[in-house]
C-alpha cells in the first residue's frame, strides 16, 4: 500500500514536469509573431489534461493523510491500532504507579513504629 502511495506521488511529479513543459511551450509560441493555433491547443489541452490528473491524486492523497490523522478505520494502516495499544499501555503504567503509591501509603498508615 505505502509502495502505491509512492508511486502515484512519483507519478504525481512526472505530470507536474509535463504541465512546465507544456507551459514552457505556449508561452514560447505566444511569444512569436505568429502564433501556430494548432500546436497551441494541443499544448493547453495537455495542459489542462495533466492539470486535473495532479489535481485528483493529490486529493486523494490529501483524504488518505486526512484518515491518518485523524484514526479512521483505512484499508492498509495500523496507525489507529497503534495508537490505542501505546494509550493503554500509558494508562495501565499510569495505573501501576498510583497503586505502587497507595501501596506505600497504606503501608505507612498500617506500620505505628514510623
Amino acid at each position: 500500500m505505502a509502495n502505491d502511495r509512492l508511486r502515484a506521488l512519483e507519478d504525481v511529479e512526472k505530470e507536474i514536469a509535463v504541465v512546465l513543459q507544456c507551459a514552457g511551450t505556449i508561452i514560447l509560441e505566444l511569444s512569436k509573431e505568429k502564433h501556430n493555433a494548432s500546436l497551441l491547443d494541443r499544448q493547453l489541452n495537455q495542459f489542462q489534461t495533466s492539470i486535473n490528473r495532479v489535481e485528483s491524486e493529490l486529493s486523494s492523497q490529501i483524504r488518505y493523510l486526512t484518515q491518518v490523522a485523524t484514526g479512521q478505520p483505512h484499508e492498509g494502516s495500523t496507525y489507529s491500532a497503534r495508537k490505542d495499544c501505546q494509550m493503554a499501555l500509558n494508562r495501565a503504567e499510569y495505573a501501576r504507579v498510583k497503586l505502587g503509591e497507595l501501596g506505600r501509603t497504606c503501608e505507612l498508615m498500617l506500620d505505628p513504629q514510623t
